[in-house]
Protein backbone atom coordinates (compact mmCIF):
# COMPACT_ATOMS: atom_id res chain seq x y z
CA UNK A 1 0.00 0.00 0.00
CA UNK A 2 1.11 3.69 -0.96
CA UNK A 3 1.93 5.97 1.92
CA UNK A 4 -0.98 9.01 2.38
CA UNK A 5 2.60 10.77 2.61
CA UNK A 6 1.24 12.86 5.51
CA UNK A 7 2.54 12.42 9.53
CA UNK A 8 -0.78 12.41 10.94
CA UNK A 9 -1.37 8.99 13.15
CA UNK A 10 -4.59 8.81 11.64
CA UNK A 11 -2.75 7.92 7.96
CA UNK A 12 0.14 5.98 9.88
CA UNK A 13 -2.36 3.78 11.19
CA UNK A 14 -3.81 2.90 7.63
CA UNK A 15 -1.17 2.31 6.56
CA UNK A 16 -0.68 -0.50 8.56
CA UNK A 17 -4.15 -1.60 9.14
CA UNK A 18 -6.53 0.09 6.32
CA UNK A 19 -5.80 -2.27 3.37
CA UNK A 20 -8.45 -5.07 2.49
CA UNK A 21 -8.99 -8.52 4.37
CA UNK A 22 -6.26 -6.77 7.03
CA UNK A 23 -8.71 -5.65 9.52
CA UNK A 24 -10.78 -8.98 9.12
CA UNK A 25 -7.54 -10.75 10.18
CA UNK A 26 -6.89 -8.46 13.51
CA UNK A 27 -10.68 -9.75 14.48
CA UNK A 28 -9.66 -13.14 13.98
CA UNK A 29 -6.55 -13.06 15.74
CA UNK A 30 -8.35 -11.28 18.51
CA UNK A 31 -10.82 -14.08 18.70
CA UNK A 32 -7.89 -16.19 19.13
CA UNK A 33 -7.14 -17.51 15.87
CA UNK A 34 -3.49 -18.29 15.76
CA UNK A 35 -3.04 -20.93 12.85
CA UNK A 36 -2.74 -20.51 8.80
CA UNK A 37 -5.22 -22.83 8.09
CA UNK A 38 -7.73 -21.49 10.39
CA UNK A 39 -7.52 -17.67 9.18
CA UNK A 40 -8.53 -19.73 5.56
CA UNK A 41 -11.73 -21.00 7.20
CA UNK A 42 -12.60 -17.88 8.84
CA UNK A 43 -12.17 -15.84 5.51
CA UNK A 44 -12.72 -18.49 2.64
CA UNK A 45 -12.92 -15.96 0.00
CA UNK A 46 -9.32 -14.28 0.61
CA UNK A 47 -6.07 -16.03 -1.20
CA UNK A 48 -4.03 -18.15 0.68
CA UNK A 49 -1.08 -15.90 -1.29
CA UNK A 50 -3.19 -12.65 -0.28
CA UNK A 51 -3.53 -13.90 3.61
CA UNK A 52 0.29 -14.66 3.48
CA UNK A 53 1.39 -11.35 2.19
CA UNK A 54 -1.26 -9.53 4.91
CA UNK A 55 0.35 -11.76 7.41
CA UNK A 56 3.90 -10.67 6.47
CA UNK A 57 2.65 -6.93 6.22
CA UNK A 58 1.70 -6.99 10.04
CA UNK A 59 4.89 -9.03 11.32
CA UNK A 60 7.11 -6.01 9.27
CA UNK A 61 4.74 -3.49 11.05
CA UNK A 62 5.08 -5.19 14.93
CA UNK A 63 1.40 -6.13 15.24
CA UNK A 64 1.91 -9.52 14.98
CA UNK A 65 4.70 -12.34 15.50
CA UNK A 66 5.57 -15.05 13.76
CA UNK A 67 6.06 -18.88 15.83
CA UNK A 68 7.68 -21.83 14.76
CA UNK A 69 5.29 -24.66 16.78
CA UNK A 70 7.48 -26.91 18.67
CA UNK A 71 6.14 -30.00 18.04
CA UNK A 72 4.58 -29.87 14.71
CA UNK A 73 5.19 -28.68 11.49
CA UNK A 74 3.91 -24.90 10.58
CA UNK A 75 3.63 -21.51 12.53
CA UNK A 76 1.29 -19.59 14.78
CA UNK A 77 0.76 -15.95 14.60
CA UNK A 78 0.31 -13.74 17.81
CA UNK A 79 -0.40 -10.54 18.53
CA UNK A 80 2.41 -8.36 20.04
CA UNK A 81 1.36 -5.85 22.82
CA UNK A 82 1.27 -3.30 20.17
CA UNK A 83 -1.43 -5.75 18.72
CA UNK A 84 -3.33 -5.89 21.48
CA UNK A 85 -3.39 -2.36 21.95
CA UNK A 86 -5.99 -2.61 18.97
CA UNK A 87 -8.89 -4.59 20.31
CA UNK A 88 -11.10 -1.33 21.27
CA UNK A 89 -10.76 -0.29 17.65
CA UNK A 90 -12.12 -3.63 16.24
CA UNK A 91 -14.93 -3.50 19.11
CA UNK A 92 -15.76 -0.36 18.13
CA UNK A 93 -15.84 -1.11 14.61
CA UNK A 94 -18.28 -4.52 15.26
CA UNK A 95 -20.72 -2.30 17.12
CA UNK A 96 -20.99 0.63 15.12
CA UNK A 97 -21.41 -2.58 12.06
CA UNK A 98 -24.39 -3.52 14.06
CA UNK A 99 -26.11 -0.21 14.42
CA UNK A 100 -25.64 1.01 11.07
CA UNK A 101 -25.56 -2.12 8.60
CA UNK A 102 -27.22 -5.19 10.19
CA UNK A 103 -30.43 -6.16 8.07
CA UNK A 104 -28.69 -4.79 4.66
CA UNK A 105 -27.41 -7.96 3.84
CA UNK A 106 -26.63 -9.07 0.03
CA UNK A 107 -27.43 -12.40 -0.64
CA UNK A 108 -22.80 -12.59 -1.62
CA UNK A 109 -22.28 -11.60 1.77
CA UNK A 110 -24.28 -14.64 3.03
CA UNK A 111 -20.90 -16.91 3.84
CA UNK A 112 -21.45 -19.60 5.54
CA UNK A 113 -17.85 -21.03 6.17
CA UNK A 114 -17.95 -18.21 8.30
CA UNK A 115 -21.23 -18.44 9.98
CA UNK A 116 -20.51 -22.01 10.83
CA UNK A 117 -17.18 -20.92 12.31
CA UNK A 118 -18.88 -18.74 13.99
CA UNK A 119 -21.32 -21.06 16.08
CA UNK A 120 -18.53 -22.87 16.33
CA UNK A 121 -16.71 -20.09 18.17
CA UNK A 122 -20.16 -19.07 19.81
CA UNK A 123 -21.97 -22.73 21.17
CA UNK A 124 -22.33 -22.63 25.10
CA UNK A 125 -20.66 -26.02 25.51
CA UNK A 126 -21.69 -26.08 29.16
CA UNK A 127 -25.47 -26.10 29.09
CA UNK A 128 -25.16 -29.52 26.36
CA UNK A 129 -25.15 -32.79 28.29
CA UNK A 130 -21.70 -34.63 29.05
CA UNK A 131 -20.12 -36.76 26.62
CA UNK A 132 -19.87 -36.06 23.14
CA UNK A 133 -22.81 -34.66 21.21
CA UNK A 134 -22.82 -33.84 17.32
CA UNK A 135 -25.02 -31.88 15.31
CA UNK A 136 -25.38 -31.32 11.59
CA UNK A 137 -26.88 -28.55 10.12
CA UNK A 138 -28.04 -28.45 6.51
CA UNK A 139 -28.68 -25.96 3.74
CA UNK A 140 -30.60 -27.42 1.03
CA UNK A 141 -30.16 -24.46 -1.20
CA UNK A 142 -26.68 -24.74 -1.38
CA UNK A 143 -24.40 -25.87 -4.68
CA UNK A 144 -22.01 -27.16 -2.60
CA UNK A 145 -20.84 -28.16 1.48
CA UNK A 146 -24.63 -28.62 1.99
CA UNK A 147 -23.96 -30.09 5.56
CA UNK A 148 -22.12 -28.83 8.60
CA UNK A 149 -21.10 -31.18 11.57
CA UNK A 150 -20.66 -29.92 14.78
CA UNK A 151 -18.78 -32.32 16.81
CA UNK A 152 -18.70 -31.42 21.08
CA UNK A 153 -17.07 -32.79 23.75
CA UNK A 154 -16.51 -31.09 26.70
CA UNK A 155 -15.08 -27.55 25.85
CA UNK A 156 -14.28 -28.55 22.15
CA UNK A 157 -16.06 -27.96 18.85
CA UNK A 158 -14.87 -29.07 15.73
CA UNK A 159 -16.43 -28.57 12.63
CA UNK A 160 -16.10 -30.62 9.35
CA UNK A 161 -18.12 -30.51 6.34
CA UNK A 162 -17.76 -34.59 5.92
CA UNK A 163 -19.55 -36.96 7.68
CA UNK A 164 -18.22 -38.42 10.47
CA UNK A 165 -19.66 -41.85 10.47
CA UNK A 166 -21.09 -41.24 13.79
CA UNK A 167 -24.59 -40.85 15.08
CA UNK A 168 -26.38 -37.67 14.71
CA UNK A 169 -27.88 -36.42 17.84
CA UNK A 170 -29.67 -33.51 16.16
CA UNK A 171 -30.32 -31.82 12.53
CA UNK A 172 -30.82 -28.33 12.16
CA UNK A 173 -32.14 -27.44 8.51
CA UNK A 174 -32.78 -23.92 7.73
CA UNK A 175 -31.52 -21.33 5.22
CA UNK A 176 -28.17 -19.31 5.48
CA UNK A 177 -30.24 -15.84 6.09
CA UNK A 178 -32.36 -16.83 8.76
CA UNK A 179 -29.46 -18.25 11.05
CA UNK A 180 -27.77 -15.16 9.79
CA UNK A 181 -30.59 -13.21 11.70
CA UNK A 182 -30.77 -15.36 14.66
CA UNK A 183 -26.80 -15.30 15.12
CA UNK A 184 -27.33 -11.24 14.34
CA UNK A 185 -30.08 -10.68 16.83
CA UNK A 186 -32.77 -9.65 14.02
CA UNK A 187 -34.95 -12.91 14.30
CA UNK A 188 -35.49 -14.55 18.08
CA UNK A 189 -34.86 -18.40 17.68
CA UNK A 190 -38.07 -19.12 19.50
CA UNK A 191 -39.75 -17.27 16.76
CA UNK A 192 -37.70 -19.34 14.63
CA UNK A 193 -38.49 -22.61 16.07
CA UNK A 194 -42.16 -21.93 16.32
CA UNK A 195 -42.95 -20.90 12.19
CA UNK A 196 -40.76 -24.00 11.39
CA UNK A 197 -38.23 -21.26 9.57
CA UNK A 198 -35.57 -23.34 11.79
CA UNK A 199 -36.72 -27.19 11.36
CA UNK A 200 -34.85 -29.61 14.20
CA UNK A 201 -35.03 -33.81 14.17
CA UNK A 202 -33.25 -35.52 16.87
CA UNK A 203 -32.65 -35.59 20.83
CA UNK A 204 -35.57 -33.72 22.61
CA UNK A 205 -33.65 -32.54 24.95
CA UNK A 206 -31.32 -30.75 22.72
CA UNK A 207 -34.43 -29.55 20.34
CA UNK A 208 -36.02 -27.63 23.51
CA UNK A 209 -32.64 -26.03 25.35
CA UNK A 210 -31.30 -24.94 21.74
CA UNK A 211 -32.19 -21.60 22.77
CA UNK A 212 -29.57 -21.69 25.91
CA UNK A 213 -26.55 -23.50 23.70
CA UNK A 214 -27.03 -21.95 20.23
CA UNK A 215 -24.56 -19.45 20.12
CA UNK A 216 -24.85 -15.22 18.58
CA UNK A 217 -23.37 -12.55 18.28
CA UNK A 218 -21.69 -10.80 21.53
CA UNK A 219 -23.16 -7.82 19.91
CA UNK A 220 -26.91 -9.08 19.07
CA UNK A 221 -28.43 -6.55 21.52
CA UNK A 222 -26.73 -3.45 20.12
CA UNK A 223 -29.91 -1.34 19.06
CA UNK A 224 -30.19 -0.23 15.55
CA UNK A 225 -29.73 3.25 14.55
CA UNK A 226 -32.19 6.26 13.19
CA UNK A 227 -34.52 4.50 10.29
CA UNK A 228 -34.12 7.27 8.39
CA UNK A 229 -30.10 7.40 8.29
CA UNK A 230 -29.75 3.42 7.84
CA UNK A 231 -32.28 4.13 4.68
CA UNK A 232 -29.67 7.01 3.31
CA UNK A 233 -26.67 4.51 4.44
CA UNK A 234 -28.80 1.83 2.72
CA UNK A 235 -28.72 3.71 -0.68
Amino acid sequence: MKGYGQFCPVAKTAELIGEKWTLLILRELLLGTTRFNDFQRAMSRMSPTLLTKRLRQLEKGGIIIRKKLSSQKGYEYRLTAAGKELSPLIEVLAVWGMRWTRGQLSDDELDVEFLMRELQRRIHTDQLPDGETIICLLFDELPKHKSWWLIINGDVVDLCTEDPGRNVDLFITANIRTLVNVWQGNLDIYTALNNQSIKTHGVRHLINTMPNWFGVCLYKDIEPGDPELLKQLAK
